[in-house]
């Protein structure tokens, strides 16, 4: 028997009944290569005790990681472009930090498809958050490998942009207000923002931008920041207060 054929009878038999296919409906996504799968779920414990040429999943999460952090900021980027460089840093560390990717893994119960050693069965490996947030890399990296970077782009989509949204909302720093401006002005038949640079504060290293937002010649309202993103975002959040009110 094969290594991939040995660890798939095992997932089938022990660790989960029903086994790749039942987890591969809850990623949507149909495997042309089914040992890359069945690696991204071995766990080092469980290659440690069976044949040496099989292959665990920590090279995995390593590549997972890379494809991880990319789609995220492409994400943001794509879907925020008016946020400034700090509250996509920000956005960004959330997402892909290993508590949120230890719920997500919880979401789509993988910890019961992994193939651990027993070591690992005896402590409620399947409940490690670490174990769980490494694995969900892994099975990135595999899908990335086997389906390229549009079947990522899809999966990430589907398990992390309810929760970009809902941090979006949740706080109020990283609000994008010049979206919400742009929609608001859109949705009453009035021309986009336009913003203008109006001056500079302090020394290089130090310096402060003022930035005028103008809509159809109105001066609506100034702000200033660190950077000139920074800056229209203020002004874009005072001229959507004085909207609002």
């Amino acid at each position: 028997m094969t290594p991939d054929r040995e660890r798939e009878a095992l997932l089938e038999g022990g660790a989960r009944e029903g086994g790749l296919e039942e987890l591969e409906e809850r990623l949507e996504y149909r495997f042309q290569e089914r040992g890359l799968l069945l690696q991204a779920l071995s766990h080092r414990s469980f290659a440690n005790e069976h044949q040496e040429e099989m292959l665990d999943n920590e090279v995995l999460e390593f590549l997972g990681d890379a494809v991880l952090g990319l789609v995220v900021s492409e994400m943001l980027y794509r879907r925020h472009p008016n946020l400034t460089e700090g509250q996509m840093s920000k956005l960004k560390a959330l997402l892909v930090s290993a508590g949120m990717l230890a719920r997500k893994a919880e979401e789509i119960d993988l910890g019961s498809y992994l193939l651990l050693g027993k070591g690992e069965e005896k402590t409620a490996g399947r409940g490690k958050d670490s174990l769980l947030a490494n694995a969900l890399e892994a099975v990135i990296a595999v899908l990335y490998l086997d389906g390229g970077m549009p079947v990522v782009t899809g999966f990430l989509d589907r398990m992390l942009l309810p929760q970009l949204s809902a941090a979006i909302q949740r706080e109020p720093t990283l609000q994008d207000f010049k979206s919400l401006l742009q929609e608001k002005l859109q949705a009453v038949g009035r021309p986009l923002p336009v913003y203008r640079v109006i001056g500079e504060n302090g020394p290089d290293h130090e310096k402060v931008f003022l930035v005028e937002l103008v809509v159809d010649e109105e001066r609506l309202a100034d702000g200033e920041g660190k950077t000139k993103k920074a800056a229209e975002q203020a002004a874009a959040e005072v001229a959507l207060a004085d909207l609002h009110g």
